[in-house]
């Protein structure tokens, strides 16, 4: 079983969760969240915290505890902070902007690219960067990763979208003899 699931989560004062009918719900002044539970794992809510534990000795139960008990974890604290991701537009002539609910992205090829912005991010464009932010940390992981997925760094120039503080491993190129 796993270690993080060994002690309960403790909930911070403005945050509830409940579990009812096979989903965990976790509300916040943020917002409210809401996840399906896997049938082999079983979610309380204690005074001392939430528990996440197995509801039998199979290998999947015991590695789904450790999941859902990160899972419960990240929800808490999306609802009472919101998660932030910032990607930076590297090279020239590489822009984004926002069109309503659409963000734009011209990065070298013959078109521009459209991403459509899902429900509960927002999204803000800063001259050739993009900010992200959300409640819901698997969201804007994916959305995040769907925008670098556009045009990935270069090893040679650098060129391309990358995540704020992501440090791209420069390769030395052809060199004249």
């Amino acid at each position: 079983m796993s270690r993080l699931a060994k002690k309960p989560i403790p909930v911070a004062p403005k945050t509830e969760v409940s579990v009812a009918a096979g989903s965990v719900s976790v509300k916040g002044p943020k917002g409210t969240l809401v996840k399906r539970v896997h049938p082999s794992v079983a979610i309380e809510v204690t005074p001392q915290g939430v528990v996440v534990t197995p509801k039998n000795a199979s290998r999947l139960a015991k590695a789904l505890t450790g999941t859902f008990a990160s899972h419960v974890k990240n929800m808490m604290k999306g609802v009472d902070a919101p998660y932030r991701r910032v990607l930076i537009l590297e090279g020239v002539g590489y822009r984004v902007e926002q069109k309503g609910k659409n963000l734009v992205l011209t990065v070298g090829f013959s078109h521009p690219v459209t991403l459509a912005i899902p429900e509960g991010i927002t999204a803000s464009v800063e001259k050739n960067s993009i900010a992200l932010e959300s409640i819901d940390k698997e969201a804007i992981g994916q959305f995040a990763a769907d925008i670098r997925r556009v045009k990935p760094p270069e090893p040679y120039l650098g060129k391309g979208i990358r995540y704020e503080g992501e440090v791209i491993r420069r390769k030395q190129g052809k060199k004249a003899v």
